[in-house]
This record gives C-alpha cells, structure tokens and sequence, in this order.
C-alpha cells in the first residue's frame, strides 16, 4: 500500500524522535534503519523541502527534526515524501460517475480516508513510547534470519 520511499522516510524519522534533541548524520541513519545510505539521502532532502527535517553543516552539525517528536505525526512525514491520494473523481473517467463514486471507489477512498486519519492522529512519541515487546527499528546486535535461515539443521543420517 505504501512506497519504500514511505517505508524509509518513517524509520528514519522514528530514528530521530529517538535522538531528539540530538543531530544525527545521514551515516548513522542509514546504519540504524537499515536504509541504503544514496536512497536515504534522497528521502531527507525530501523530508527536508517539506520542513520535517533540518539539516545543519559542519561540527556538532546533523540532521533533527524541526518539531518535537509530540508535535509530529506520521501524516505529515508521508505527505512529505509520498502524498497520500484521494480519490475525488471517477479514475476511469466515466462521464457517468464524475463525483459520485462508484461503490469500489468509494470503498477505496474511505479507506485511505481512514488511513490520513490514523496517520493524523499518531504522533512519534507514540510511537516510540507503544508499549510494545519490538522496536520499530532494525537495531539488533544481528541482522534478522530469513525463515529459511532461521530453520534447524538437521543432520542426515545414512
């Protein structure tokens, strides 16, 4: 339902509600989220033209969020790299329909209506704060284990 760009744009903003106040360099971020540090680039120059990141130059510089992690919700940082789009007229241009849509389309539009409202509605502290038993980040000492990776060995015997 989302792009990677989304993907990427929300762990890296849910890496620095957690270094907040602190400065964090496109390097740190890239390691702590697991985003290839040329795309992640890409995505806070993004985050940083919608004013959800600044960036500052030099020593003691980085990149941290413009508002409090409280003041901040998901909404806006996937507006910021991939607007979330409504459905306001028939997508298959049926004169017919204009407006009025079609019970398919409207269906999908009330859906993503309600995806804008959860969005709108959760900040990063919350996020961070979910009482939850996972990070919603890849921080682990280990990379994870693919599911045929993480299968026992079992010996053959002969």
């Amino acid at each position: 339902m989302f792009s990677q760009t989304v993907e990427y744009a929300l762990r890296a903003i849910v890496h620095l509600a957690d270094q907040s106040p602190n400065p964090c360099t496109t390097e740190q971020i890239a390691k702590a989220t697991k985003v290839p540090q040329a795309y992640l680039s890409k995505v806070l120059q993004s985050l940083r033209q919608s004013n959800v990141v600044h960036s500052q130059r030099g020593i003691g510089g980085g990149i941290s969020l413009v508002k409090l992690p409280e003041e901040l919700n998901l909404l806006e940082v996937v507006n910021a790299v991939d607007p979330i789009c409504r459905i306001k007229t028939c997508p298959l241009g049926l004169k017919g329909h204009g407006a009025n849509l079609c019970p398919l389309h409207r269906k999908l539009d009330d859906a993503l209506r309600e995806t804008e409202t959860a969005f709108a509605n959760t900040t990063l502290a919350e996020i961070l704060s979910s009482s939850t038993s996972s990070y919603p980040l890849c921080n682990e000492p280990h990379e994870r284990l693919t599911p045929l990776q993480a299968l026992p060995v079992v010996p053959i015997k002969k």
